[in-house]
């Protein structure tokens, strides 16, 4: 499942950080959604700016997903021994526990299927970014999407929910829709197309 938060407008971050465009229920809502997860995973730009650090469910693993390794692996996420990073076969060595699948870039399937092999994931929880989003969209891999829409018009040029993926419809059907201080909590599941 993918958890994102997005303004009106479709940004996903201002000034770089989805944190501006949360709230105290928001928080509540990613935190149950973490509960629920096995294993989280997320971009390694979007780790690092979001500043993971270790879970707070015990057991409970990190999953930063980077085509290069080029992450600081001094942070209290890596340190903690909660970061696993997925990488594909090219990228260096690295300090930590790792997983490679791809040539040149990671295979998102197959990272998935190695969570599942290795750490017992039956349930991964996608934080994002957009570009990672975008891998999961093209692998037809996105079976719910949780999103926050944030009653704010944020302008600017941050990426939108899914990014960088071709081009194609994948249909989704409503599952669950709240609202607190303005803020919609949907919950969307893997749909089918309307009828003509």
């Amino acid at each position: 499942m993918v958890c994102m938060v997005a303004s009106v407008d479709g940004s996903t971050a201002i000034a770089g950080r989805s944190g501006g465009l949360g709230s105290a229920a928001d928080s509540a809502v990613l935190r149950a959604l973490r509960g629920a997860a096995d294993v989280v995973l997320v971009g390694a730009g979007t780790a690092q700016a979001e500043q993971y650090g270790p879970p707070s469910k015990p057991g409970q693993r990190i999953a930063v997903v980077s085509n290069s390794g080029r992450i600081d692996y001094s942070t209290p996420l890596f340190t903690s021994g909660s970061g696993v990073v997925i990488l594909p076969e090219s990228a260096d060595e690295v300090p930590v526990d790792s997983i490679r699948v791809g040539a040149e870039r990671v295979d998102i399937a197959a990272a998935l299927v190695e969570l599942h092999r290795r750490l017992g994931a039956d349930v991964v929880q996608a934080e994002g970014g957009p570009t990672l989003n975008g891998a999961l969209a093209d692998a037809d891999l996105i079976d719910e999407l949780n999103l926050t829409i944030a009653p704010a018009v944020a302008g600017g040029d941050a990426a939108r929910v899914v990014a960088g993926a071709t081009e194609a419809t994948r249909w989704l059907q409503l599952a669950d829709v709240f609202e607190r201080d303005s803020f919609l909590f949907t919950r969307w599941k893997r749909g089918q197309a309307p009828s003509p």
